[in-house]
């Protein structure tokens, strides 16, 4: 019967094609997911691990430098291999059952007390060239006890990947042996992922960690990816995932069974039109934040040194990269959508950023953007942190960053502890509206106790 629904598709997809039929058109049946074969963990998991002299004793690309252990969690890589199915980006099936072989990185906690029962199933970002695990914020991963996985879906990445450490990467593939290099073969290796996930037992991608929700990730290029997934894939298939979070990126504009939640720095907002919240779609505008911020580049600067020789510089119009903390938000979001899926409970609704009727945004005296969620580092703050600016490369997607002199915080706080109650205020009404979770509300006032105006 499988067969049958797929070879309907294809001859379906050829009619559309030709023209001879409008298309999209489905068979009724999904097609189910398979279970992809899996291999791992891979000898030489850490940098520096001489295990394994068939790989050299290389390591995973981009393998973290945070004390994964201190928190009783785990880095892993996995091979995965099967055979997917080829989509184009209209949903069209252009093959059958096409042979791959990819790797995911696993950041897990090695005993189930530890785990929260979610699993973070991110698509690897590949803008820049190569896998980038964009949304992996280890204090906040780790404090609510998820699973981060990375799955390599996309020709860029492993080509990289494959260049980077032939010893360990060369016989990965997901172009079909150079059949489908557009990454039309991302959308099906990215639900057999999502099936590996929930196998459960020694030798699997988790281990023997209880898998109770699976949530789709992805920021930016992977966000879209994952809409042309959900608008135009996903209706196909067997359903996988159990909820979808698009950050920085667009959103399917389909209205599917699986809730989605839109998380977007201000960097990303261009307009004031949006789509409405639903029952099934929540959208976030988070004001002073950058599509690629201080946090991420900080964090990857030494990895990338490590793995690459030098990491990436830039000269921008405006110093770079907003301190504004995307991903205490982001880790409000992952809860909320853990709940949606699980309970069925909704997530609050946030305001926009606001707009002129020229369509640029409302911004105050002190250059900040209005509206939208405001982080105590807008609502209390020691600097103007925006989404925008302008320059070579990826400048535009890395906001600015000036800080005041001890004048200004003087004029705005006069003394050091009014600037801690503003902090905290603001977090208290974060918290109460669900924007952050305790966790960073406490970190931000214990920053703002460390601030030093005059140290400056």
């Amino acid at each position: 019967m499988v067969l049958f629904v797929r070879m309907v598709r294809v001859m379906v997809a050829g009619m559309v094609a030709l023209g001879l039929v409008a298309g999209p058109v489905y068979a009724d049946e999904r097609s189910p997911v398979p279970v992809p074969a899996v291999e791992g963990p891979v000898p030489g998991s850490v940098p520096g691990d001489p295990s394994a002299p068939d790989v050299r004793d290389t390591y995973p690309w981009l393998s973290t430098n945070v004390d994964l252990a201190a928190r009783g969690y785990v880095e892993q890589e996995f091979y995965l291999s099967g055979a997917a199915d080829a989509y184009s980006a209209a949903g069209q099936v252009l093959a059958t059952d096409v042979a791959y072989r990819t790797r995911v990185i696993v950041r897990r906690p090695v005993h189930q007390a530890r785990f929260n029962g979610t699993v973070l199933a991110e698509w690897q970002n590949v803008t820049a060239g190569y896998d980038l695990d964009a949304l992996w914020s280890a204090e906040q991963i780790m404090r609510a006890g998820y699973a981060w996985v990375g799955v390599s879906a996309q020709r860029v990445g492993v080509d990289q990947l494959r260049g980077w450490s032939p010893a360990r990467y060369d016989d990965l593939d997901v172009t079909g042996g150079g059949r489908f290099v557009a990454d039309e073969l991302s959308y099906d290796i990215f639900s057999q992922a999502a099936k590996a996930l929930r196998v459960h037992g020694g030798g699997a991608v988790l281990g023997r960690l209880d898998v109770d929700t699976v949530l789709a990730i992805g920021a930016s290029q992977s966000a879209g990816r994952m809409t042309v997934y959900y608008d135009a894939v996903l209706p196909q298939i067997e359903s996988v995932f159990d909820g979808f979070a698009n950050i920085v990126g667009t959103a399917p504009t389909r209205a599917g069974a699986e809730p989605v939640f839109q998380v977007l720095s201000e960097t990303d907002v261009r307009s004031p039109v949006r789509p409405a919240d639903t029952d099934r779609f929540r959208r976030w505008e988070v004001a002073g934040a950058a599509h690629s911020g201080w946090a991420g580049q900080e964090y990857r600067r030494p990895l990338l040194t490590r793995d690459l020789g030098a990491a990436p510089s830039y000269e921008c119009d405006r110093p770079p990269y907003s301190r504004v903390p995307l991903s205490h938000v982001l880790a409000a979001a992952y809860d909320h959508l853990t709940r949606w899926v699980e309970r069925g409970k909704v997530p609050p609704s946030a305001p926009s950023l606001s707009f002129n009727a020229d369509g640029t945004k409302v911004r105050d005296e002190l250059g900040l953007a209005q509206g939208g969620i405001r982080l105590s580092q807008v609502a209390a703050p020691t600097a103007v942190n925006t989404g925008d600016n302008s320059g070579e490369g990826f400048c535009r997607l890395f906001g600015s960053y000036v800080p005041f002199d001890e004048a200004r915080l003087r004029e705005l706080y006069r003394v050091e502890g009014r600037y801690v109650a503003a902090v905290a205020r603001a977090d208290a009404v974060n918290l109460g509206k669900g924007f952050v979770l305790p966790g960073d509300a406490a970190q931000n006032v214990r920053d703002a106790v460390a601030f030093d105006f005059g140290g400056r």
